[in-house]
């Protein structure tokens, strides 16, 4: 058994094809369909289920996966721990971040990186939560920017910032002359609300006590897949939504038609963390890439983890 017999075999899983791991690999098909069926043959089980159709990995194979991939981490992180030992920070760190945040924080923090820490190469990726965290056990990120709590034992979290909600509506609505928006004002609201599997969706309805989504009237037949098309809604005058405050410095905040305020709720908000397996090897490029997202935020937000909090912005914005 050799790492490279491990790749293989990880490859295979991921992509449920021999001919794409094959390529995946950079070797021909039958190298490593042979290679595979060498390393079944040394073991005396069989890994994958192959028929004409498909490829599934077997109740065996599944449990030789989950070592495979610890071995790769583990051998991929003597590598690291050499390079450590000439630059901790150099070379990729692959960071996943869910949709509605990764658009308007990573331009607030790109350039300060590359500045600062050219050396780290930042490999960015955007999926939704539950994605995120399969990738992350399957080792194939570094690191996620969530917005939801993770309790795995495996995973830790290093805390960046408290995100508020701001409530977005069109110009002539009601909100428009309200100085302040409570959580009474909402109700009865038409809230619009992203497509299952955003967390954000679920967020916006825990602030405002909604236990379900609604299963009828407009509404129901009306959820987005990004942010950008949830404003447009709300500017085309379906309703109303709430935005996270790092959302306010999107294009849509000029000439939409839609006007956002923050909401007058003390737990209005979501916290922002960097999770990331309690097993990965280069502490120091995470706790630093978490430093630079702490020291390029906009006084919206409240800083965590450092011992300084900035001040939260109350201007309404349209």
């Amino acid at each position: 058994m050799n790492l490279r017999e491990l790749e293989y075999i990880i490859a295979v899983a991921e992509t449920r094809h021999f001919g794409r791991a094959a390529e995946r690999c950079y070797v021909s098909q039958p190298t490593l369909s042979g290679q595979i069926k060498k390393l079944e043959d040394e073991l005396g089980v069989a890994i994958f289920e192959r028929t004409n159709r498909s490829v599934e990995v077997t109740p065996i194979g599944e449990s030789i996966l989950n070592h495979a991939r610890q071995m790769m981490e583990q051998a991929d992180a003597i590598e690291q721990l050499a390079r450590a030992a000439q630059d901790p920070l150099a070379g990729p760190l692959r960071i996943g971040a869910i949709p509605t945040l990764s658009p308007y924080l990573m331009p607030l923090i790109l350039a300060p990186l590359r500045k600062l820490h050219p050396q780290m190469k930042l490999v960015l990726s955007e999926e939704l939560t539950d994605t995120l965290l399969e990738r992350l056990r399957n080792h194939e990120i570094d690191g996620a920017l969530l917005a939801t709590p993770v309790t795995e034992p495996d995973l830790l979290s290093l805390p960046l910032f408290d995100e508020p909600f701001w409530v977005a509506y069109p110009r002539k609505h009601p909100f428009y002359h309200k100085e302040k928006i409570t959580r009474k004002d909402l109700e009865g609201e038409n809230l619009l609300l992203l497509a299952e599997g955003h967390c954000l969706a679920d967020q916006a309805m825990e602030v405002c006590h909604l236990k379900t989504r609604s299963q009828q009237g407009d509404q129901a037949d009306l959820r987005a897949a990004s942010l950008e098309t949830l404003i447009q809604l709300v500017a085309a005058g379906f309703g109303t939504t709430l935005v996270p405050a790092l959302a306010m410095r999107g294009s849509w905040t000029t000439g939409s038609g839609v006007v956002a305020q923050p909401l007058g709720l003390p737990d209005a908000s979501r916290k922002v963390s960097l999770v990331f397996r309690a097993s990965f090897p280069r502490a120091t490029a995470l706790t630093t890439f978490a430093a630079i997202i702490r020291d390029n935020l906009p006084n919206t937000v409240t800083v965590l983890g450092r011992g300084h909090q900035a001040k939260k912005s109350s201007r309404r914005k349209s």
